[in-house]
């Protein structure tokens, strides 16, 4: 609601603000008009209907509670609801119960409620050994539902004998007659309707020779008929769907004697081979660990040890048994689950450098992609490493069509003992809703466009469940988004958002952005960021840079988080590791907001997030400011992020432990270096660069060559991301006491060419002229006019307004300072703040004109209202947003020569819509109408 400073003035101003005939119909063509912008991608309303996950992830990263285990879990299954998980643990308890407390007995193994994660009633099963440890290793679900098959190494079940196999009735989980023994671990089961296939280390069953794969009749009868015979374990086994093979996974080199490494596929009825992959499809040094499938492929998860080794996921097509797609990341997988179009991993991924996704790094225990395409998907819970094997998850099961429950269920069980960062042990589960985890809050950054108005830009969200997110930008605490955009981001993968505010020279607004996942989970709003729009070649340094054509360029200038914006147009932003310190000053270049950012020569430093490759001639270009005696890396390519240091590196630029300079390239297998003969430890700021390319290799100090080797005049292709502030410099020749900067660094750049000599140098003078400055003033008198109560004073009330018919008129009174020293008026504009009331808004456009006669606040009328100049000094373009904020760009000559004194400025209109926007006497300062005058060099 709009303020009203007295009483009995509200009355009067109604009546003379009466409706505009055809205001209705001009406020739908408003809606309409409004939602043609939005569908342009200025609103939320361009953007197609949200979905609760990003297609075609079918499950939450929001894990539920579940009962838990005392050891590691290897196996489950599910029938109507009930999940049953077997391994090595004598124990379970409910969900946040320490280990040792509130726990139940249970012999490895424990029925659960697929929908709750409690313990499911009328299935207490034991399973014991004489000897060592007993194990579950398998389950398997007949299809019917009715029949339960478990397997491992155990030799009793509830305390009657059993030969690692044995079947129950379900419901109820009766023991039934299944007279099958196996002189070895059971380590995989696969049940069809009138058969149970078999897969471990054993070579006998029931006393006849079958080595690492079996066939059994559901009666327990050993198949001799059905020969897969292999000779290394067996780890794996599964039925294609329409039961005509049988799928073979494990450690083995032949099948049926042939040459099959680790995958066959054989015939269902005799154990035939229908398909062998001789040693090369999957390395020599790498098991399948499992094998899942679904209607049109089957998958399989492999296990490596050593280098060069295959640890990731192939898919086959079943028509065809041929690869679809491989992927290659590093990690031992260990499960997998197919749930809809996607298939589901466990594992512990720590390097899918070679899919062109994230460097060796913190592990990835759970993974998703889409049946037709190795590229990860948007799903990112997690679990530590855990027991025994520290593998983290081993089996991963679906519960689908559970009684009484819409939802279908993703199992996860294993050794892990810690699940996003909660202590949970053995068992967790996820569902396909609801999604109720709003993404991360966003890190943003507001400067002034080198072309005009204001770039605001910001790093995406990382959701857990949601690739694909709706990020709102509001300006100036307004609660209408001025920006809607929809953008996809993963972990690894956060290329920077821009939008420029075309806000004119002078503005100054602020930023917060929220982030809204497809269920219409929204974060909380980022913290505010401002700027003041310049047009464009205020910042002579900036501008410098610029026009050199970066491929990646921090000012360094954000004040917290840990983002780092790129101003080179390419969206190459980094990101803060190890908590460098924002926003120190001073800075090595001055201008608006100007900052640096603080390492501690211990472990902080800053990575670019995207991978850059074939640079071989390039310029590398910041400058620094510190007193340490022990060195440390200023820039360099690094192939790793958050992994730990980089155990290759390139391209780097250094200080040794007195304050020298080295630059340093890999070329014709040695290391070429360039090394100045003064320090630079002295605690002031100093520029450097050093540069690869047609002159050979160059090194410049404060825009002077001090180094050249002409000889050496392209790197190798290498590939890498860019470090500042620190990483490893093993190998390095003299290699300083820390790896690590302990100093100020800013005004970082990296460009795709060997910059001449002149630029260095251009750059490095640019950096002490004067950037453009800004003043912003306050009216110090206004008032309107109204031309339907021509005798009445609105001077002191908090709103004025503009009309042409019937006529409001308002003016405002400004006192201009001088020109700074040096400088010139470069811009001017006023700025004013729309009311809130829903009519306040003007689709019409209102002239800014010169008051070349007298008035005073407090006495002018509309009879007595001043003369005005002729000639308009600005418009201010159709200010129909209720609360929104609107500038006029004015002639800057007229203001120019108005410096030193005052500047009287009136509103006009033409046209029969009224706009009321705040005046001076306002309660909130930053509605106040503001002259925002922008000096500079001239």
């Amino acid at each position: 609601m709009s303020e009203r400073p007295r009483t009995g003035r509200r009355e009067g101003r109604r009546a003379a603000r009466e409706p505009v005939p055809g205001a209705r119909a001009r406020g739908i063509l408003g809606v309409l008009a409004l939602l043609a912008g939005l569908m342009a991608g200025a609103g939320p309303g361009a953007l197609p209907a949200a979905q609760a996950l990003t297609p075609p992830v079918t499950m939450t990263a929001e894990d539920l509670p579940t009962w838990q285990t005392n050891g590691i879990v290897f196996a489950l299954a599910e029938a109507d609801g009930v999940v049953f998980a077997g391994g090595t643990f004598s124990a379970v308890r409910p969900p946040g119960a320490e280990p040792g407390t509130q726990e139940r007995a249970a012999g490895n193994f424990v029925a659960l409620d697929a929908a709750t994660g409690e313990p499911a009633t009328g299935c207490d099963l034991s399973f014991t050994i004489g000897s060592g440890t007993a194990m579950v290793r398998a389950l398997a679900v007949s299809p019917d539902h009715r029949t339960l098959y478990a397997a491992g190494s155990f030799g009793s079940v509830n305390g009657a004998g059993a030969s690692s196999v044995a079947a129950f009735a379900l419901p109820g989980c009766t023991r039934i007659p299944f007279p099958v023994a196996a002189n070895g671990i059971v380590r995989g089961l696969a049940a069809t309707a009138d058969r149970v296939y078999l897969a471990g280390d054993f070579t006998q069953l029931n006393g006849r020779a079958h080595a690492r794969f079996g066939a059994v009749t559901t009666a327990g009868a050993v198949d001799g008929n059905w020969v897969a015979d292999a000779d290394e374990i067996g780890k794996a086994v599964a039925v294609t769907p329409d039961g005509a093979h049988v799928l073979l996974g494990g450690d083995f080199f032949r099948v049926n004697g042939a040459a099959s490494h680790a995958l066959a596929v054989v015939d269902a009825g005799t154990g035939d081979n229908v398909r062998t992959y001789p040693e090369g499809f999957i390395e020599r040094n790498s098991t399948v660990q499992v094998i899942t499938t679904d209607d049109t492929g089957f998958y399989v998860g492999a296990e490596g040890t050593g280098g060069g080794v295959f640890d990731g996921r192939i898919a086959l097509d079943l028509d065809t048994l041929d690869e679809r797609w491989r992927d290659t990341c590093l990690g031992a997988t260990q499960a997998l689950a197919v749930h809809g179009e996607v298939l589901y991993s466990g594992h512990h991924a720590h390097d899918c450098s070679s899919m062109g996704e994230f460097p060796n790094q913190e592990r990835y225990h759970l993974l998703a992609q889409s049946v037709n395409d190795p590229g990860k998907l948007g799903w990112f819970p997690n679990t530590n490493d855990g027991l025994g094997e520290a593998l983290g998850p081993r089996v991963l099961a679906t519960a689908t069509d559970v009684p009484g429950d819409s939802r279908d269920y993703l199992w996860v069980g294993g050794g892990f003992t810690v699940v996003d960062g909660t202590a949970q042990w053995g068992l967790t589960r996820f569902a396909t809703g609801p999604d109720t985890g709003a993404p991360p809050t966003p890190e943003a950054h507001a400067a002034a466009g080198p072309g005009g108005g204001i770039d605001l830009s910001w790093a995406p969200s990382s959701d857990l469940d949601d690739s694909l997110l709706t990020y709102r930008v509001y300006r100036d605490g307004g609660t209408s988004p001025v920006h809607t955009v929809q953008a996809e981001s993963l972990p690894w993968s956060r290329p920077q958002l821009t939008w420029n505010d075309a806000a004119a020279a002078g503005e100054s607004h602020s930023y917060r952005i929220s982030a809204t996942d497809g269920a219409g989970n929204t974060s909380a709003l980022s913290a505010p960021v401002t700027a003041t729009a310049a047009a464009g070649g205020g910042e002579p340094y900036r501008d410098a840079v610029l026009a050199d054509h970066p491929a990646l360029y921090w000012r360094l200038d954000e004040t917290a988080g840990t983002f780092a914006s790129d101003q080179s147009g390419n969206g190459n932003n980094g990101f803060h590791r190890g908590g460098p310190q924002r926003g120190v000053t001073p800075a090595a270049v001055p201008g608006p907001q100007a900052a640096s950012a603080g390492y501690d020569g211990t472990d902080s430093f800053t990575y670019s997030d995207r991978l850059f490759s074939g640079q071989q001639r390039f310029t590398l270009e910041t400058w620094f400011r510190t007193t340490t005696t022990r060195g440390g890396k200023l820039m360099g390519l690094g192939n790793l992020t958050v992994g730990g240091p980089s155990t290759s590196q390139d391209d780097v630029l250094y200080m040794l432990d007195d304050g020298r300079l080295r630059f340093g390239c890999v070329i014709s297998g040695g290391s070429r270096v360039l090394t100045t003969s003064r320090s630079y430890n002295d605690g002031r700021w100093h520029q450097v660069a050093a540069s690869i390319g047609a002159r050979g290799m160059e090194l410049y100090v404060d825009g002077v060559r001090t180094n050249v080797n002409s000889v050496f005049t392209s790197a190798r292709n290498t590939s890498g991301y860019w470090h500042v502030g620190g990483d490893s410099l093993a190998n390095w020749a003299n290699r300083p006491s820390s790896d690590y900067f302990a100093g100020q660094l800013d005004e970082t750049a990296v460009y795709p060419a060997q910059l001449t000599a002149a630029r260095v140098a251009a750059h490095h003078d640019a950096a002490s002229l004067p950037a453009d400055s800004v003043t912003a003033l306050e009216p110090t008198a206004d008032a309107y006019v109204n031309g339907a109560a021509r005798g009445a004073n609105y001077g002191p009330d908090q709103q004025l307004a503009v009309r042409g018919t019937s006529a409001y008129e308002s003016y405002l009174r400004f006192g201009l300072p001088n020109a700074p020293a040096g400088q010139v008026l470069k811009n001017a504009t006023l700025r004013v703040r729309v009311s809130d009331d829903s009519a306040s808004g003007s689709a019409d456009s209102f002239a800014v004109r010169p008051v070349t006669g007298d008035w005073q606040e407090t006495a002018v009328t509309y009879d007595t209202r001043p003369t005005l100049g002729d000639t308009a000094l600005g418009t201010l373009e159709a200010p129909a947003t209720p609360g929104g904020v609107y500038a006029a760009p004015l002639d800057p000559a007229t203001v120019r020569a108005a410096l030193g004194g005052e500047l009287d400025l009136a509103l006009t209109g033409t046209g029969g819509d009224s706009l009321w926007f705040w005046s001076r006497e306002a309660r909130q300062t930053s509605y106040h109408p503001q002259l925002l005058l922008t000096f500079g060099a001239p």
